[in-house]
């Protein structure tokens, strides 16, 4: 790899951990790119070679992923929508409708008890919402990674051998 193309990632990298950081802010493209010294366009592909989707992909993404942790814990439909950085209700329920598979109203009178006692680094994970092939295989991977923090939970919650074998097979299956 040349020098050029490890510098590329680095910019890449620190743009996505912005974009992580900042979701509720107003971001756009053009302005990752510029922090990322690369024009709109390079920026834009490069980002989607690397991480297997587009930038703006990404931030909606993260922002719907956030959302669901506010809709589980009972925050409003409006109020959530502003909290993650959208600007208008509509959009923000089509893309949450579109991503999640039903609408943030519906998403947050689900009973949302058992990820109470889920590790957080489980929850966040089951939760994410899959937009692309490689994200639901890299998905699974860490379902894999993280099924040691759910065998820990089992032992101290006193759950049956036979249950925590299935689960560290099949992690929280929705």
């Amino acid at each position: 790899m040349t020098p050029e193309a490890i510098a590329d990632l680095v910019h890449l990298r620190r743009a996505r951990d912005f974009m992580d950081r900042n979701y509720a802010q107003h971001l756009d493209v053009p302005a990752l790119a510029r922090g990322a010294f690369m024009s709109t366009a390079h920026f834009s592909r490069l980002f989607r070679s690397t991480y297997g989707e587009t930038p703006y992909t990404y931030l909606m993404t993260r922002r719907i992923e956030r959302a669901k942790a506010l809709l589980r814990q009972g925050t409003t439909v409006t109020d959530t929508c502003f909290a993650v950085g959208c600007i208008s209700l509509g959009s923000f329920s089509s893309r949450f409708t579109e991503i999640v598979g039903e609408t943030p109203s519906q998403y947050r009178r689900l009973d949302h008890r058992d990820f109470e006692v889920v590790p957080s680094c489980v929850a966040k994970q089951r939760t994410r919402p899959p937009r692309t092939r490689a994200r639901a295989q890299r998905s699974s991977e860490e379902a894999r990674l993280c099924r040691e923090c759910w065998l820990d939970l089992s032992i101290d919650t006193g759950e049956s051998a036979e249950r925590k074998r299935s689960e560290a097979t099949y992690p929280l299956t929705p």
